[in-house]
């Protein structure tokens, strides 16, 4: 068998390779080549600036919207600004990975232009009114930053015609709320044949929808291109990934929170809460409650006795002035009757004395001290009656008086027991209801 020698061999490898060194050489020092090699550069370069934009867009809107959160206590509000937060990033991270870098830059121009014209609405401004301040601040501040990334890809006439189609669109569509899902080929759509010619004007603004960045590529290498970008921008959404569902999940919370049933849960519990401390309060105030009714009462009584006992004082002091009277009275009628049967001895038949025996002869001034007698008895006895019945009601008026306050405190100390025993009834039922509707939760939290 022939072997070739070592030199044929090198000879021959030399030869094989010398073609592919030139195509290599021509590729690398052809303008063509060398431009489209130029242009995917640039346009990675401009992925990666919207890439970290996004990043910062994020961050920055996000510090703010935690700020303007904190400065209330409203679960509406708070929940809208989640929910304005939520659309704001997912909008950034979704328009930083897409798969054309000049779109991916009008659309965050976009982004943050609208979202700043949103918040400069009159219904905004009048709901939140000083504190959507520095939200305005920050938003303008992105959005200044944003126009700095298309400096090198819109021309001045470019830039001042997007700016215009903003501003036309978002006068003719004030309604539209998530201006987050507005991207750049809508604005294309909305215009219509009336920004045909002015596109061609302004150098072909929308013409940059259908740039492929890769077109010049030879074919090989572009799919190699394209599969790096896409896995690239792939690990770059899914990084931020996270980010997202902490904010979706606080988004969540907010929604619990301004949900009718979680706010009757919380009143409930709200009235659990006063309930046990209505308990607690009661359970304190008791002893004192008692003590401070048990006094009143016995001061009542007592006030009532020595009020009583002054009026039966009073009425004694009557009775005795009635009975002195009435006495006064029957040591009259007695005089009378003394005097009346001396008279009537004058005028009975009596057995015939001896002269030496017989009285004084008839003498009328006996009738007339009778006759006056009489008549002074009479008036005592008149004077009796109707003292005796002006007293009569004074004494009936106070034993009644006297039996109502009676009646009257026994009433109220009958009442004040049945007041303590309800108030102790309601005091049990509401601790043991409390205690059946949390210990089924504990139950159900602990299983």
């Amino acid at each position: 068998m022939k072997v070739c020698p070592p030199a044929a061999v090198r000879l021959l490898a030399i030869a094989l390779l010398l073609p592919l060194a030139g195509c290599a050489l021509y590729d690398q020092y052809s303008p063509s080549k060398r431009a489209a090699r130029q242009q995917v550069q640039q346009l990675q370069s401009l992925q990666l600036t919207v890439m970290s934009y996004a990043d910062e867009y994020v961050a920055r809107t996000g510090e703010a919207l935690t700020l303007f959160q904190t400065e209330t206590d409203n679960p509406e509000e708070r929940l809208l600004t989640q929910n304005w937060r939520v659309q704001q990033a997912t909008a950034a991270y979704t328009i930083a990975s897409g798969p054309n870098p000049v779109t991916n830059a009008l659309d965050m121009v976009v982004l943050a232009s609208l979202s700043r014209m949103r918040l400069e609405d009159r219904s905004v401004v009048e709901r939140f009114g000083p504190r959507v301040k520095p939200l305005l601040e920050t938003y303008g501040r992105v959005e200044t930053e944003a126009w700095q990334i298309v400096d090198g890809v819109l021309t001045q006439a470019q830039s001042q015609r997007l700016k215009e189609i903003m501003a036309q669109w978002r006068a003719t569509h004030p309604e539209v709320q998530g201006v987050s899902y507005v991207h750049f080929h809508e604005f294309a759509e909305s215009v219509g044949g009336s920004g045909v010619g002015k596109d061609s004007q302004a150098g072909g603004l929308f013409s940059m929808l259908g740039i492929d960045p890769f077109s010049s590529l030879d074919p090989a290498v572009r799919e190699i291109t394209q599969s790096r970008a896409l896995a690239e921008r792939t690990i770059y959404y899914l990084q931020r990934a996270p980010t997202l569902l902490d904010m979706q999940v606080v988004r969540l919370t907010y929604q619990f929170a301004v949900m009718p049933e979680s706010k009757a849960l919380l009143a409930d519990a709200q009235r659990v809460s006063l309930v046990g401390s209505a308990s607690d309060q009661l359970v304190q105030t008791l002893p004192g409650l008692l003590d401070r009714q048990r006094e009143a009462l016995l001061a009542q009584l007592v006030g009532v006795l020595k009020q009583e006992s002054a009026t039966v004082s009073d009425l004694t002091t009557n009775l005795r002035s009635t009975l002195q009277a009435g006495t006064d009275t029957a040591n009259a009628v007695h005089g009378t009757l003394d005097v009346v049967e001396r008279i009537t001895g004058q005028f009975a038949g009596k057995p015939e004395t001896p002269a030496a025996e017989k009285g004084p002869p008839f003498d009328i001034r006996n009738y007339t001290e009778m006759l006056r007698e009489a008549t002074t008895a009479s008036r005592e006895l008149d004077a009796l009656a109707q003292r005796t019945d002006s007293l009569l009601p004074v004494l009936r008026v106070a034993s009644q008086d006297t039996a109502n306050r009676v009646n009257g405190i026994l009433n109220h100390l009958f009442w004040l027991a049945v007041l303590l025993v309800l108030v102790a009834t309601v005091a049990v039922l509401l601790a043991a209801l409390a205690y059946r509707r949390l210990v089924p939760h504990s139950r159900r939290d602990v299983s």
